[in-house]
């Protein structure tokens, strides 16, 4: 199987010292151009507005730094996904100084689908952690990723509920991809990566400074279409990412507690602030329905786009797709036994990104459920 192509304009772009989202949008530079850049003539990357040292270091960049992401990249489960890629997350790319980039380890192919933050305190009491896996759990059934940013306490049941309810999970690390921080999350940073993905703006290399972490709090929120807060202490970084979430139009839910547990105390500040309270995971999804539907939309148009025939991912509405589309072909291949990634990999031929793709627009359609451990299964 071949590996996709890196592109290696946009990795150079990400490398660039101190050259942030709001900088490359401040060029004046359409997305489309951006992995062109680094072949522009240092006067016109001046003329943009490039200060000399990120002119020249985008020209050239650190090799030590280059050569460490392309090694990182040289692997089956890393990839770069870039602003104009198709499996970039929908709602992320509508946000203010989205980044240009992610580096992924996992499926890339989730990143598009409906996903719902699940955050909270890294010092979380047992109820809590009890709530953050019922309602990820829930979550995941209903057909949501669950996404939240790997740390100690309710981030990390989030997690793992999601992966035992059989569900995708999308980890945003603070840190390089190529790292894992805490340091004792390593093996469900491992998980993650088996039925979902970890994802970084972040170069391999990068450590967790902690300048890196509210850039990390608005790429979770920003993903998603909303966020629940299950626990939260009154300074807790937590309501920073709820609070993120509201200035880009995220719907905010929190889980109210006893009024004698500080760790209750930021979910019943942001209540007062105007957050849905939540009791059941089913109220939280009434809510989201609208614009998780047109995520759905949105995600089939894309996937049209990518094809050669406008038509061929998808028949008549309410009926399966066309046998002789890659969809229907994908299809045929699941049948009703269920079947690896890698198993349909073998029988249609495709490539592991057309298939994710592919496995996201049938799921959505209710034409496949998955299963647990990568597999799927025909409805």
């Amino acid at each position: 199987m071949n590996r996709p192509v890196v592109p290696v304009g946009w990795l150079k772009l990400a490398l660039v010292p101190g050259l942030g989202p709001a900088a490359i949008d401040r060029l004046g530079v359409e997305p489309a151009d951006w992995g062109e850049l680094h072949q522009q003539p240092l006067s016109e990357l001046r003329r943009l507005g490039l200060a000399e040292p990120q002119a020249r270091s985008l020209r050239e960049p650190d090799p030590e730094w280059l050569d460490r992401a392309l090694a990182w990249l040289d692997h089956p489960t890393h990839h770069l996904v870039t602003r104009i890629d198709p499996l970039y997350p929908p709602l992320l790319a509508r946000i203010d100084d989205a980044p240009p980039v992610l580096f992924v380890n996992g499926d890339p192919g989730c990143l598009p689908a409906p996903q719902l933050a699940v955050i909270g305190s890294r010092k979380a009491t047992r109820g809590g952690l009890e709530i953050a896996a019922e309602f990820s759990a829930r979550l995941v059934k209903a057909g949501l990723t669950v996404t939240s940013g790997l740390a100690a306490g309710i981030d990390g049941a989030a997690h793992k509920a999601a992966i035992d309810a059989g569900g995708k999970t999308i980890a945003v690390a603070g840190t390089g991809p190529d790292q894992v921080y805490p340091a004792r999350h390593r093996d469900l940073a491992l998980r993650i990566v088996d039925n979902g993905a970890v994802v970084s703006s972040f170069a391999p290399g990068v450590g967790p400074w902690s300048g890196n972490f509210p850039a990390r709090n608005r790429i979770i929120s920003g993903m998603s279409v909303g966020v629940l807060v299950v626990e939260a202490g009154i300074r807790s970084g937590t309501l920073i990412t709820a609070r993120l979430a509201g200035e880009q139009g995220r719907e905010v839910f929190a889980v109210p507690g006893s009024i004698r547990n500080p760790q209750a105390r930021g979910c019943h500040r942001l209540i007062r602030q105007g957050a849905r309270l939540v009791e059941t995971a089913e109220e939280l999804l009434e809510d989201i329905a609208a614009l998780v539907g047109e995520l759905a939309g949105e995600l089939r148009a894309r996937l049209d786009q990518d094809s050669p025939d406008p038509h061929s991912h998808g028949g008549t509405p309410g009926t399966g797709p066309s046998a002789d589309s890659p969809a229907g072909r994908l299809l045929e291949a699941i049948a009703y036994d269920p079947v690896s990634v890698d198993g349909l990999i073998e029988r249609t031929g495709m490539s592991t990104r057309e298939i994710s793709a592919l496995l996201i627009e049938l799921e959505l359609a209710g034409h496949i459920s998955p299963q647990g451990g990568d597999r799927y299964v025909r409805c």
